[in-house]
């Protein structure tokens, strides 16, 4: 059987950047970012298992980290020997995954609040930060045994943006969020039980923008806690006024500080 093969959408010319989304989102989130780097990279933004025209999350056995970064590898090679990453959220955790894999060809990393959140039970058993996520994530898993993946989304989504965030959602955005939320249970799987541990990431000599905002839920920030500790040549940007979700929500402040950072290494 052939390997699956990944979507991926690509624009500009340059070296090589690739941009990996969000859970419940695909690679067009990363559109006005595209426009942004065109003129001076090439920049090819992918959907992972499950997300946008790429292959569905397999049933058939349970996918790590480690798989999303074996379905990308034809985005890689098409990136060139040597290029950045740009990810978000679970795309920034897939990131740093494909950095330990190819640590001779990632050249920089610009991630937005990576949800690895196996270092933050790593480090303390629970009660921790990560009992955020969890609790929002056993919530929408019971709201799928019982047939209702609107309110698994919504589950999910007031986690991170904030309690009414789905209410407010508009109503041609929710279907496609539900469908996508299907996957919790292998999302959550992936980040709470990665078994990478903190010791590989402070190996990583490469420098990386680590974004975050203030607003953000205890979980994603707990993270940051742990990783820019152990991130060697790491630097900390936080948004006064931004969440998680800012990359999607506010793109534009984040977007220009990407730029700049890349462009500095490039």
């Amino acid at each position: 059987m052939a390997d699956p093969l990944p979507f991926f959408r690509e624009v500009g010319e340059g070296p090589g950047v690739v941009c990996l989304h969000s859970n419940a989102s695909t690679s067009s989130q990363w559109r006005s970012l595209m426009d942004a780097l065109a003129p001076k990279f090439r920049v090819i933004a992918a959907d992972g298992y499950g997300a946008g025209k790429s292959p569905p999350w397999p049933t058939d056995r349970t996918i790590t980290l480690h798989d999303e970064v074996a379905l990308l590898e034809p985005v890689f090679a098409r990136a060139g020997d040597r290029f950045a990453l740009v990810g978000h959220s679970y795309g920034a955790a897939v990131a740093l995954i494909a950095a330990l894999t190819h640590p001779k060809r990632v050249r920089a990393m610009a991630l937005y609040e990576p949800t690895l959140f196996s270092l933050v039970d790593a480090e303390s058993a629970p009660p921790n930060d990560a009992d955020g996520i969890k609790g929002a994530v056993a919530r929408a898993v019971a709201a799928l045994e019982a047939g209702d993946e609107y309110a698994a989304a919504g589950h999910f989504i007031d986690f991170w943006m904030g309690e009414g965030s789905w209410s407010r959602t508009p109503e041609n955005r929710k279907a496609p969020i539900a469908v996508a939320g299907r996957n919790i249970r292998g999302w959550a799987h992936a980040l709470t039980r990665e078994r990478t541990p903190l010791a590989a990431f402070a190996t990583l000599d490469v420098p990386i923008l680590y974004m975050l905002g203030k607003k953000s839920p205890a979980s994603s920030r707990g993270v940051a806690r742990i990783l820019t500790r152990a991130l060697p040549r790491v630097e900390v940007l936080e948004f006064d006024d931004l969440g998680h979700m800012a990359p999607i929500t506010n793109p534009e402040p984040v977007n220009a500080v990407i730029s700049r950072f890349l462009e500095r290494r490039a």
